[in-house]
């Protein structure tokens, strides 16, 4: 009984893995295509709400914009996020964390507790949001700019789990997804960033 009901729950997380992990999307550029609104427009609180984080300081740099949670089986990234971060910061790249409780409630924490937590356990330097929704009838006009055609110029996506990656250009066309799986470290993730 054991056996067939351990067969039973892996198939289950096989299938809810493959439903949430996602993919990489490259975005092929749409010839004399652009944005119908500049992601420089958008303004978002910093983790601790003294301050906004404005998308155009990031201009003329890579804008990695990943969706975090702290009790996620992806948290682990946190610490491949600061590694790619420390590494290419000083070449024009920068990473903005978004916390979100979205995705199996695995973003519990407040405002101090995900400062905390991210400090202690990944060493994080790079800029973390306020926690907001990136899907639903709340999500964030950030989250609505990346996952819609209509206002990024480039395609439409769906945020399926944490740790879901989005690459803005120095110009600033959304030019790549990825989905959870795919790491910092990953050659198709670091070829979306070289110059």
């Amino acid at each position: 009984m054991k056996k067939i009901f351990y067969i039973f729950l892996m198939g289950i997380i096989s299938f809810f893995s493959s439903c949430f992990v996602g993919k990489s999307k490259k975005i092929e550029p749409v010839k004399d295509s652009a944005p119908a609104s500049s992601i420089y427009n958008i303004r978002i609180k910093s983790l601790d709400g003294t301050s906004d984080v404005k998308l155009s300081d990031y201009k003329g740099k890579y804008i990695v914009i990943v969706n975090t949670a702290s009790e996620c089986g992806y948290t682990y990234q946190y610490k491949d996020l600061q590694e790619f971060y420390t590494r290419f910061r000083d070449s024009g790249v920068v990473v903005l964390g978004c916390p979100c409780n979205q995705f199996g409630a695995q973003e519990p924490g407040t405002v101090a507790e995900i400062g905390s937590f991210c400090q202690k356990n990944y060493g994080v330097t790079f800029p973390l949001t306020e926690k907001i929704e990136v899907k639903g009838p709340n999500q964030h006009p950030l989250y609505q700019w990346l996952t819609q055609k209509q206002k990024n110029g480039a395609s439409d996506f769906e945020v399926k789990w944490n740790f879901n990656k989005f690459i803005i250009s120095p110009d600033g066309h959304l030019v790549q997804f990825f989905g959870s799986g795919v790491k910092p470290g990953d050659r198709e993730f670091l070829a979306s960033v070289k110059k």
